[in-house]
């Protein structure tokens, strides 16, 4: 069992930093524990204060402290975690496999978590977006979905037989879409254009590591949702 808190960060070689709430932040932290990384957690919000820019220069998280410095973007993160902890290999040993693997992260978040994105402050923050972004996200996502469909294996994860990095993207960005999609269009996308994917999302779910996770993210939406509003 892998124990991750503030309490232990000066005795860990890296600190995760950033909030449960974030997708990008739990993609990190799902590879991390499914390759049995000791790690410590802080909670740490999107800033643009210049403690938070010195280490991580866009202000966005999740950002990793390391014994060396400080890695922001969480591809990059995956990246670190793959060389500096090779086994569980997270990545397949074949050079072509591995590059698919890196292809199927790219296309996911370039293609079809991006577009979303642009949804996210209607669907799930109380903001609004315009009937044109709406318009454009709903073409995008179409594509980017269908592509996605083209690429993705789902033998049953999203590469082949075996878990990777790209479960650990998909798993924690596919269901936001659903979510948006439902909330905004009155109607899931994911299962119109990618129908393989709720079977595949509830597949990682029972996973220990992904259980964990969900557990947390539901923790920290609690927490978030019921500070003061200033």
């Amino acid at each position: 069992m892998i124990i991750v808190s503030l309490e232990h960060e000066l005795t860990t070689p890296i600190t995760l930093c950033g909030f449960s709430v974030s997708n990008y932040y739990n993609k990190v932290k799902l590879s991390l524990l499914e390759k049995n990384v000791p790690f410590a957690e802080a909670v740490v919000f999107t800033s643009q204060k210049e403690e938070m820019l010195a280490e991580s220069p866009m202000g966005k998280v999740p950002f990793l402290r390391t014994p060396n410095g400080v890695l922001s973007e969480s591809q990059v993160l995956t990246e670190y975690i793959e060389d500096c902890w090779p086994e569980p290999a997270l990545y397949p040993r074949d050079a072509f496999e591995r590059a698919k693997c890196r292809e199927l992260i790219e296309h996911l978040e370039l293609h079809v978590e991006l577009p979303a994105r642009r949804l996210y402050t209607e669907a799930f923050f109380g903001g609004t977006v315009s009937d044109e972004t709406k318009k454009e996200v709903a073409s995008l996502l179409e594509k980017g979905l269908k592509s996605l469909g083209r690429l993705a294996r789902f033998a049953p994860f999203i590469g082949g037989a075996g878990f990777t990095h790209a479960d650990c993207a998909a798993w924690v960005h596919l269901p936001l879409v659903s979510q948006a999609t439902r909330k905004i269009y009155g109607r899931d996308f994911l299962d119109e254009f990618l129908p393989q994917a709720k079977a595949y999302i509830k597949l990682i779910g029972e996973r220990p590591h992904a259980q964990k996770v969900n557990e947390d993210r539901k923790a920290g939406m609690e927490a978030f949702m019921s500070k003061p509003k200033k």
